[in-house]
């Protein structure tokens, strides 16, 4: 047998670079030479030679008890030792079934069906697979259009990269666009100079009416929503826009899926954000990420009573919702599940976001006297430096180019002043686990003061 452990590590990242794809891989022939992550403790991350980073995006948004929880390791050993695995479709087990439960006591309205998947995109594709055969049983097989957002991200797999408005995705993927309708950008950022959020607000609620007329209702099966356009910049629409979108998707019976990927589990300081933050009840909500903590993948999609009530009849027996996962309901992810969410009960990790939340949000605010800041925007413990260096003679060519050396400016100075942040072309988004202190906050934002003064410093 070969022996492929490392001898250094070196070895692990000439190998990385040789034969690991990762997601949105570049197709260069200058390999990524990406940092190695060999443990993690809290909210920081060390590479081989001990060296420390505060992780900011939190994983992928998703680290809430930080790293090196060994009750969820340990849960997760114990239930690997009892059962580390079950089908399905023939066996019920302890920990998917309590796990149920448990999401349904946390979840907002009646949306007491959950259907576990292996992530956040799969959560997302099931959710519109449901869309799709709920109407094909209620005899409306014309109605199969999601409307989205520009801006919006829901995640790789086919259906819900379809749904995804992020258009340099797309360049050379394809997608089902016969099945997706797209919104304009929401981003109050947007709004023309003297315009009032109430009138932004106005203006972007009127989109999606317009867009129902000119599709017709009769077409359209639902429209998805993340409560803050995440991965597409820390988009926040404008108050009031979530509670006038579910009133008109309920007015033309459109299905309102709300996608909790990100903002599930803590990151605004609740269970779930879409009622105690953005007051709606959802039809559907998708939700993953936080749910473990990123011990282990799981992903899930929460269903109406109503919904199911509709197709449920004593005709109907040998009608299925056929579509499933080898590793749905998963024992030993649905067992880091539930440990994941006995710790932040215990540790009142909600309460403690809810109480940094004001500080973080303010150090963020403090970044906007930055010239090169166009704007620093953030909700919960989730928050976007947008930067502008670019001339204003600058074509549009040019400016796309300078936006990236933005991002790229700002992700290096970070990284060596041990801040890990995560660039998107001219933003740089962070989310860093749940547990951070005030002290750490304070860290974090003096390392991105420090970013921010060496790029103005270096501006011709």
């Amino acid at each position: 047998m070969t022996d492929t452990r490392p001898s250094s590590p070196q070895d692990v990242r000439d190998w990385d670079n040789t034969f690991n794809m990762h997601p949105w891989e570049t197709m260069g022939t200058k390999p990524p030479d990406r940092l190695i992550a060999a443990r993690g403790e809290g909210i920081y991350l060390y590479d081989p030679e001990g060296n420390r980073y505060i992780d900011g995006p939190g994983g992928m948004w998703n680290v809430q008890i930080g790293y090196g929880n060994t009750e969820v390791a340990h849960a997760m050993a114990d239930q690997a030792i009892a059962l580390p695995f079950n089908s399905p479709w023939y066996f019920a087990s302890d920990p998917a079934s309590v796990l149920a439960k448990r999401l349904t006591e946390m979840s907002p309205g009646d949306l007491n069906w959950v259907f576990f998947t292996t992530g956040g995109s799969s959560a997302v594709d099931s959710a519109l697979r449901f869309s799709h055969f709920y109407n094909n049983m209620l005899g409306r097989p014309e109605k199969k259009i999601t409307i989205s957002r520009e801006k919006a991200y829901h995640g790789s797999t086919y259906l819900a990269a379809t749904m995804s408005g992020k258009e340099r995705d797309r360049t050379f993927m394809d997608t089902a666009t016969e099945l997706v309708r797209f919104l304009p950008d929401v981003s109050p950022l947007l709004r023309p100079e003297g315009m009032s959020l109430a009138d932004w607000c106005d203006a972007k609620v009127a989109d999606l009416e317009s867009l129902i007329a000119e599709v017709g209702a009769d077409h359209i099966g639902s429209f998805i929503a993340e409560p803050i356009l995440a991965s597409g910049g820390m988009i926040i629409p404008p108050p009031g826009y979530h509670e006038r979108t579910r009133a008109i998707c309920a007015e033309h019976d459109i299905l309102y899926i709300s996608d909790e990927v990100v903002t599930g589990f803590g990151r605004l300081g609740h269970w779930f954000a879409s009622e105690p933050v953005f007051g709606i009840v959802p039809d559907i909500i998708t939700c993953a990420k936080g749910i473990t903590s990123g011990y282990a993948p799981l992903g899930a999609m929460l269903v109406s009573d109503r919904l199911v009530d509709q197709l449920k009849d004593e005709d109907r027996g040998d009608i299925a919702f056929s579509n499933g996962f080898t590793n749905s309901s998963h024992p030993v992810a649905c067992a880091a599940a539930l440990a994941n969410l006995d710790v932040m009960e215990r540790d009142g990790i909600l309460e403690h976001v809810r109480n940094v939340t004001p500080h973080f949000q303010q150090r963020l605010q403090q970044l906007e006297r930055f010239e090169i800041v166009a704007e620093a925007r953030g909700v919960g413990l989730a928050g976007c430096v947008e930067g502008d260096i670019a001339p204003p003679e600058a074509t549009q060519v040019e400016r796309l180019a300078i936006d990236y050396q933005f991002g790229s400016l700002m992700d290096a100075a970070c990284e060596k002043r041990g801040l890990i942040v995560r660039p998107s072309i001219n933003m740089c988004v962070f989310s860093p686990p749940l547990i951070i202190t005030i002290e750490q906050i304070d860290e974090m934002f003096d390392i991105l003061e420090e970013a921010l003064e060496e790029i103005v410093s270096a501006q011709p």
